[in-house]
C-alpha cells in the first residue's frame, strides 16, 4: 500500500503531466479520485522504469505450478547473455534465449504466463504485484526487440524504451457477482501491447497501488471488432474478450465524435495487430504444442466431487456448468483462487453472455442422521461397450455388502468448527463465484474462526500455534482485491448473517497490511532454510575452485594434450596452437584411431604412462570433481541476491506493521521483539553467506583468467567438462593398463 499524500504524489510529476491531468478533471473526463490514480500511475511508471533499468541482470523469486503444487524458483532475466533462466536451489533447470519469447500473458492476481516460440508455455506466479509489474515490463522490452528486430539493449545492457503511440480514457466492461458494470481505464497503445491502468476503483481505495494489466499484441492471435452501437468495440485474445466503450464527456458529447474515436481506436489497434502478426510469422513454423507444459497440468475436481461441493456450497447447477465451461488454462487447482484479478477482473469469454446471479438450491433433503460418503472416482465403461463385455451380465444387486461398515469407514467428516458454515436458503455470496467456490473448499480444512485469524498472524512459528506454511500460501492466493475490499467495507450488516466465505473475507479486509503480514511470515520461515541449503553448495564451489587453481598435475596433463594436439595438427597442415579451451577435453574420446576402440584419450594415457606415470593420479588433487553438484555459480549468486531482497522486504514490512502508538498489546509487543531478534540474526547469517558468495565468484573469475576462458562462462559448464574428463580418463586408464 502506498501512503503517499496527494500533494506529494503530484509534486513528483512534471508541469506538463500535472496540466494534462487537471484538464481531464476540468472536462469531467475523470473524477478527483481518478485524477489521483492517474498521478500515482505516472509516478509508478517512472519509478518502475528507473528501477528496472538499473543493471543488466534481474533476479525474481517466483512460483511455478508443478505436480499439483506451486514450487519456489528464481526467474533470472539476463540482458548480457540475452537469456531467461529458471533456477532452483542454484541449479539452472531451464534456459530460454530472448528470441524464443513470444508473449507475456497477464492472468489473475499475481499470476502470469510466458509464451514461447516452439516451446510450451510457462505458468508462473510472482511473490508480489510489484514484482509482477517489473517482470512484465522487462519481458515487454524483450518482446519488442524480437517483434521489430531492434536491439534488446543498448551498450550498457539496458532494455530499449517504447513510446506510447496512442492513449485515452475508455470504459471496460466487467462482470461482478450480480451485475455487469463499466470501469474507467487509461488505455495506452504501444508497439506490441495495449496497457490498461484502472482509475475507476472509487474513493475507498485511494491508497491502493495503481492497478494495471497488459494485453499483448505480438502473439499474432489478437483480433479487434466493432460491437453494436457507435461507442463500443472488443479486443479478442486467445482466452478473453475485452469489451471497451468510448465514454461520453464534455468534449465527446455527440454521437459523431464518439464514433470517430471508436474508428480511431479500432484502426490503430488493428494496424498494430497486423504488424505484430506479420513479425511473428517467420518463427511460427517451429512452434509445437501450445498447451501448457506437462509440468503445469491443471488439477480439476472430478465431476462427482464438483457436484458434491456444489451441493455443500449451496450453488445452483447453473453455476457448476459455468465453472466447467471455463478455459482449461484458467481452471483452478484445488486450494487455489480461481480467476478474479485485482489488476483486471476477468472479462467474459467470446461466446459467453453476462450470467445472471445464481440461484441457490434448497438444502439437500437428507435426514440429519444421514452421512455423506466420499466418492469413488472410477473410470466408467462407455454404454456402447457394456453389452459385449462381462459387465452386461453382471448384477451388482446379488452381492451383499456391509453398508454400515462402508459408511463408517468412508463417511465425510464434519470439519466445521463453528456454526454458519452451511448457507441458508437463498443466501448470496458477495465474493466472485469461482473464488468463493475454491475458498470454501479450503476453509473446510482451515480449523480457525474468522475472529481468530488476526491473532494467528502475531505467532511467527507454526510449532507455537501459528499458521502452517500451506495455510499462509493459500491465504495469500485468496487475498481480497481492491474491488473486494470496497464491496466488503460497504457492508453494514451483522457478520453472522454472512456465509462463512464472506465472513473470512470481511475479516481479511479489516486486517491492516494483510498481504505484507502473510509475506513476512512466509519469508521469515523460508530464509533460514534457504541459507542452510545454499551454504554447503557455495562452500563446495569454493573448495573446487581452490583445488583447480592449485593442481599442478592437471596443468601438466593439459600440456601433454597440447603437445599431442599440435603434433597431429602440424602433420595435418594446420597451425600450432598456444592453448585450447577446456571444452576440448570432451572431444578427446571422439577422435578415433586406426583401431576403432582406440581414441585420442587412449593415446594421452599411453604417453603419460610412458613418460610421467605419476600424472595418471592427477584426479587425487581434484576430489571435489568426483561428483560435482548440479548447482552453478550463476544460479547460487542469483539465490543469494534474492535472499537479500527478501530480507530487505521483511525489514520494510516490520516498519510498516510496527505499532505506531505506545498502547501496543502484549501480543503485538512480543511479536515485534521476536521479529527484531530474528532479523538481526538473519542479517548476520546472510552477511556471512554473502561474503562466501563473493569469495566464490572471485576465485572462479581467477580460474577463468588462468585457463583463458571467457568471463561469462558458467561454472556448470566448466566444472562439468572437467568432471566428465576425469571419469573418461579413468576408463581409458583401465583399458590401456588392465
Amino acid at each position: 500500500m502506498d501512503n503517499t499524500r496527494p500533494q506529494d504524489t503530484f509534486s513528483q510529476l512534471s508541469q506538463e503531466k500535472i496540466l494534462k491531468i487537471m484538464n481531464m478533471v476540468k472536462n469531467k473526463e475523470v473524477s478527483i479520485e481518478g485524477a489521483l490514480h492517474l498521478a500515482q500511475k505516472e509516478v509508478y511508471a517512472e519509478k518502475d522504469s528507473q528501477d528496472s533499468l538499473t543493471g543488466s541482470q534481474f533476479n525474481f523469486s517466483i512460483y511455478k505450478y508443478k505436480h499439483y503444487r506451486w514450487q519456489k524458483r528464481i526467474l533470472q532475466i539476463d540482458f548480457n547473455t540475452k537469456t531467461i533462466f529458471n533456477i532452483e536451489k542454484g541449479i539452472i533447470k531451464k534456459q530460454f534465449p530472448f528470441s524464443q519469447v513470444k508473449a507475456c500473458e497477464d492472468t489473475e492476481r499475481r499470476r502470469f504466463s510466458i509464451v514461447f516460440h516452439g516451446r510450451q508455455d510457462y505458468e508462473l506466479e510472482a511473490v508480489s504485484l510489484d514484482d509482477k509489474r517489473k517482470i512484465a515490463y522487462l519481458l515487454s522490452r524483450v518482446i519488442q526487440s524480437n517483434s521489430y528486430k531492434r536491439p534488446a539493449e543498448s551498450c550498457s545492457g539496458r532494455p530499449a524504451e517504447c513510446d506510447v503511440i496512442h492513449e485515452g480514457l475508455l470504459d471496460l466492461q466487467q462482470n461482478t457477482f450480480t451485475s455487469t458494470e463499466w470501469v474507467k481505464y487509461l488505455v495506452q497503445l504501444r508497439e506490441g501491447e495495449l496497457t490498461l491502468y484502472c482509475i475507476g476503483l472509487g474513493g475507498k481505495n485511494k491508497t491502493a497501488d495503481p492497478v494495471t494489466n497488459t494485453i499483448n499484441l505480438s502473439g499474432g492471435n489478437v483480433s479487434i471488432s466493432k460491437e453494436n452501437g457507435c461507442s463500443t468495440f472488443s479486443v479478442q485474445t486467445k482466452e478473453h474478450n475485452y469489451v471497451f466503450r468510448i465514454p461520453f464527456t464534455v468534449q465527446n458529447n455527440r454521437t459523431k465524435d464518439v464514433s470517430k474515436l471508436q474508428n480511431e481506436w479500432v484502426s490503430l489497434i488493428e494496424r498494430y495487430c497486423q504488424l505484430c502478426k506479420g513479425a511473428s510469422l517467420p518463427q511460427e513454423g517451429s512452434q509445437g504444442c501450445t498447451s501448457s507444459e506437462a509440468d503445469y497440468e491443471d488439477f480439476t475436481v472430478p465431476p462427482n466431487e464438483q457436484k458434491e461441493e456444489a451441493l455443500h456450497f449451496g450453488v445452483s447447477s447453473a453455476t457448476s456448468s459455468l465453472n466447467k465451461s471455463s478455459s482449461p488454462q484458467t481452471k483452478p487447482a484445488e486450494g487455489e483462487a480461481a480467476p478474479a484479478s485485482p489488476s483486471l477482473p476477468l472479462p467474459i469469454s467470446k461466446a459467453e453472455v453476462p450470467p445472471a446471479p445464481p440461484a441457490f438450491l434448497q438444502p439437500c433433503s437428507l435426514s440429519p442422521s444421514t452421512k455423506r460418503t466420499k466418492a469413488f472416482h472410477w473410470d466408467v465403461v462407455p454404454c456402447v461397450k457394456i453389452q459385449k463385455s462381462l459387465w452386461g451380465s453382471c448384477d451388482p444387486c446379488k452381492k451383499k455388502i456391509d453398508v454400515s461398515r462402508l459408511c463408517d469407514q468412508f463417511q465425510i467428516q464434519d470439519t466445521a468448527v463453528f456454526s454458519g458454515n452451511e448457507p441458508s436458503v437463498n443466501q448470496h455470496i458477495m465474493l466472485d463465484r469461482k473464488v468463493a467456490h475454491n475458498f470454501n473448499i479450503f476453509l473446510k480444512s482451515f480449523r480457525i474462526k474468522p475472529s481468530e485469524l488476526k491473532e494467528k498472524l502475531y505467532i511467527i512459528h507454526e510449532e507455537s500455534g501459528g499458521l502452517t506454511d500451506e495455510q499462509i500460501t493459500a491465504l495469500r492466493r485468496y487475498m481480497p482485491t481492491p474491488k473486494d475490499a470496497e464491496r466488503y467495507q460497504s457492508f453494514r450488516g451483522s457478520p453472522s448473517e454472512l456465509h462463512v466465505v464472506d465472513q473470512f473475507m470481511l475479516e481479511m479486509c479489516k486486517i491492516p497490511h494483510l498481504a505484507q503480514r502473510l509475506d513476512l511470515l512466509l519469508t521469515i520461515r523460508e530464509l533460514p532454510v534457504s541459507m542452510k541449503d545454499l551454504e554447503p553448495l557455495i562452500n563446495q564451489k569454493i573448495q573446487a575452485s581452490k583445488q583447480l587453481q592449485s593442481s599442478q598435475k592437471f596443468v601438466a596433463v593439459l600440456e601433454y594434450i597440447l603437445a599431442i594436439g599440435n603434433h597431429l595438427n602440424e602433420k595435418a597442415g594446420k597451425e600450432k596452437a598456444k592453448g585450447f579451451r577446456l571444452s576440448s577435453l570432451t572431444k578427446l574420446p571422439l577422435l578415433r584411431g586406426k583401431e576403432r576402440t582406440f581414441t585420442l584419450l587412449h593415446a594421452l594415457v599411453e604417453q603419460i604412462f610412458l613418460h610421467e606415470p605419476d600424472l595418471a593420479k592427477f584426479s587425487q588433487e581434484l576430489t571435489e570433481f568426483e561428483a560435482v553438484p548440479d548447482a552453478s555459480m550463476k544460479g547460487l549468486s542469483a539465490e543469494v541476491d534474492v535472499l537479500k531482497k527478501e530480507l530487505e522486504n521483511v525489514i520494510q514490512c516490520r516498519r510498516l506493521i510496527k505499532p505506531k502508538t505506545i498502547k501496543a498489546t502484549p501480543q503485538e509487543s512480543q511479536f515485534c521483539k521476536e521479529l527484531k531478534d530474528l532479523i538481526q540474526k538473519y542479517e548476520g547469517d546472510l552477511s556471512q553467506l554473502s561474503k562466501r558468495c563473493d569469495e566464490m565468484k572471485k576465485l572462479y573469475s581467477n580460474l577463468l583468467v588462468k585457463f583463458g576462458e571467457p568471463q561469462d562462462l558458467d561454472s556448470q559448464e566448466l566444472f562439468g567438462w572437467i568432471s566428465s574428463f576425469i571419469s573418461e580418463f579413468r576408463k581409458a586408464c583401465a583399458e590401456v593398463m588392465p
